[in-house]
């Protein structure tokens, strides 16, 4: 029998998903196949509807090796794992003559722990364990929590906590979970044949295609101990994601809070001096961290590099001494032992990282109104750490709908520690750049409305010209308005001020749960959603329920962002453009993302308004504007008005 071609595959796999054929997909599939077979590297921009999720699978799955496929949401996970894969893999199996397996693979805290579970949480005051379930009230939340867990523990088959609906908060989660770090290892632990997270651990060695999240893939990078099976091909989806995952995985983090758990889980293992040397290095931190104010530390002060060294030194002890020591009155003593020693560790690398000092991070201070004062370290660059770990002995393929900023890859390629496209050399990475455009028609589904007349945002104080333009443009459209907005405070004065103006409902983001509001959202047309961040990248909602989406401001990093600040700088420093590789690039990404939810299906219109002066004005502009979908471009108020209102009235249905 002769191999089918990848069309045929294709064919099969869309119809298996009642999906349509599109042209970029098919252009995409070819061009991941030649990678893979290649071994070369791919980054593929696959605009929304394009299908790409299914561009990929089809080529990974014919080429038969194993393939991770890594991506930034849950959302997009579990569509791969309960959608996309079962359908493709019963669709191309007749025509492989084969039934490739797939497997989904998370860190080890999104699994229960049944060893936490039935032996109890380690007490931090007294020795040993404390039986949770009893210590919390019955009527509390946290205590039905922990009850509605127990049940779920005997239906589960997986212990995945996405599986948990509804979900519980991370404090219940952390009663019943452990740390790669805080797990006594299936070898000890009397559950360890049991263990969720190590048959997740099989289930992904004998998978075809493992699917993961960046995370994952990042602490598999960063630490050296492989945590996911040997692959020949990584596939990394919402790829514009990945820097910003990477840094978070590889950013360090010591607050008072944390320090003085960890001299209480240490204190009954270790000898009496040794607990009193920690406990009085706590101390020191805690008295420094006091008087902490926010930013960057361009140096390490000298009482907070004092206090480190103590911290460090201290914990060294400690370390040391928890190896040696048995204490007959501790109940499960390795569990206990386990728990003290990954929380004494984390603080001794922080401390460690900080005191060291090197040129390629970045220190500074921060307050939570909540959690108090915390010291921070980051690298100031991941691009050679990717470079390094990411392209190396594999086929990787990045995609996302927003990979092209400015009209090239090279901005993303960079920051992921890739030389422009075309350079040659020795251990440098090859990759091809591929935008395999949108199914939509973006120029007449959609207008980008730039509100010229506007005064330019300052960093405080009220915008009220900005505010009245967005009250009259949510009047034209009916409601049907998401309202992207560059820090929650200006997203509660907004609903605030058009709460005032108008009886439509607002919805304003932390009011509800996201997903509440998503729902509610998309179930009345008159409906207005306002928040930040999440919002600008985790809304789907196709549909006349979505047909404006106002930008409040261009969103760069505000200039008080201690790691971007430091990353602007280091660029300058190095006779680059700092301020467009850093600010500019942060925000043409997300002002492509926030464009993007407009325009969800073939049928829907509406108009994108951007409230800032700037995006029409500077001479940045130009660059923002190429990198986001390639709508039809007006200044002109009262045509982005009338066109909303002609969208409105051809939304409501007939009377």
């Amino acid at each position: 029998m002769t191999k089918p071609s990848l069309p045929e595959l294709l064919h099969a796999a869309v119809t298996a998903v009642g999906g349509t054929e599109r042209p970029g997909q098919a252009t995409m599939a070819s061009a991941v196949a030649e990678a893979v077979d290649d071994n070369a590297h791919l980054l593929v921009q696959a605009g929304t509807g394009t299908g790409k999720s299914l561009g990929y699978l089809v080529p990974a799955l014919a080429h038969g090796e194993r393939v991770v496929v890594a991506t930034a949401t849950l959302a997009l996970q579990r569509q791969l794992v309960e959608r996309d894969l079962p359908r493709t893999v019963d669709a191309l199996q007749p025509l492989l003559r084969r039934r490739p397996q797939f497997a989904m693979l998370k860190g080890r805290s999104n699994y229960l722990c049944l060893h936490r579970l039935h032996e109890g949480v380690p007490q931090e005051e007294e020795e040993g364990l404390f039986d949770q379930f009893e210590a919390a009230a019955p009527s509390s939340k946290l205590g039905q929590d922990l009850l509605r867990m127990r049940d779920w523990s005997d239906q589960t088959e997986t212990g995945d906590r996405d599986d948990l609906t509804p979900g519980v908060s991370d404090r219940a989660w952390a009663q019943i979970s452990v740390s790669s770090r805080e797990c006594l290892g299936a070898t000890k632990c009397a559950y360890g044949a049991e263990c969720f997270a190590e048959m997740a651990r099989e289930r992904a060695k004998l998978a075809d295609v493992v699917v993961t999240n960046h995370a994952l893939l990042a602490i598999d990078a960063i630490e050296g101990a492989p945590v996911l099976p040997q692959h020949e091909v990584l596939i990394v989806d919402e790829a514009h994601e990945l820097v910003s995952r990477v840094t978070g995985v590889a950013t360090g983090e010591l607050t008072p809070g944390q320090v003085n758990r960890a001299v209480r889980r240490a204190a009954k293992l270790v000898n009496e001096k040794a607990a009193d040397a920690l406990q009085t290095a706590s101390e020191g931190f805690e008295r420094v961290m006091e008087l902490a104010l926010p930013g960057r530390l361009e140096e390490v002060p000298e009482d907070l590099g004092y206090a480190l060294m103590a911290l460090r030194d201290a914990a060294r002890t400690v370390i040391s001494a928890l190896g040696s020591t048995r204490d007959k009155s501790v109940q499960d003593e390795d569990a206990v032992r386990k728990q003290a020693m990954a929380s004494v560790e984390s603080i001794h690398s922080v401390a460690e990282r900080i005191t060291q000092g090197s040129e390629y991070d970045v220190v500074w201070y921060e307050r939570h109104d909540r959690f108090g004062a915390s010291v921070r370290v980051a690298p100031l660059s991941v691009s050679g750490l990717l470079r390094e770990k990411l392209f190396a002995d594999r086929s990787v393929v990045l995609t996302s709908a927003t990979l092209k900023l400015g009209g090239d890859f090279n901005g993303v390629g960079a920051s992921l520690g890739l030389a422009p496209e075309g350079t040659a050399g020795e251990d440098i990475p090859q990759w091809k750049g591929l935008d395999v455009g949108s199914p939509f028609d973006y120029p007449k589904q959609g207008i980008l409305y730039v509100a010229r007349h506007l005064g330019t945002p300052g960093r405080e104080g009220s915008r009220t010209d900005m505010l009245d333009e967005l009250a009259d443009l949510v009047e034209a459209a009916g409601g049907r308005t998401l309202g992207l907005f560059s820090s929650m405070r200006a997203a509660q004065a907004a609903a605030e001020e058009l709460r005032g103006r108008q009886d439509r409902p607002i919805l304003l983001q932390g009011e509800e749960t996201l997903g509440e509001l998503i729902k509610n959202f998309a179930a009345d047309p008159e409906t207005c959603l306002f928040g930040t961040l999440s919002l600008w990248q985790g809304v789907d909602v196709p549909g006349s329920s979505c047909q404006l989406v106002v930008m409040d401001r261009i969103p760069f990093p505000r200039p008080d962002d201690p790691l971007m600040s430091a990353r602007q700088k280091a660029v300058e420093e190095a006779g680059g453009n700092g301020f467009m590789a850093v600010a500019a690039t942060h925000a043409a990404l997300l002002m492509a993302q926030g464009a993007g939810r407009l325009v969800r299906a073939t049928g829907d219109k509406g108009v994108v308004a951007v409230l800032d002066p700037r995006l029409a004005n500077a001479r940045y502009g130009s660059y923002l504007r190429a990198s986001m979908p390639d709508f039809w471009y007006t200044t002109d108020r009262n045509q982005a008005r009338r066109s909303l209102a002609a969208i409105d009235a051809a939304a409501k249905p007939a009377p």
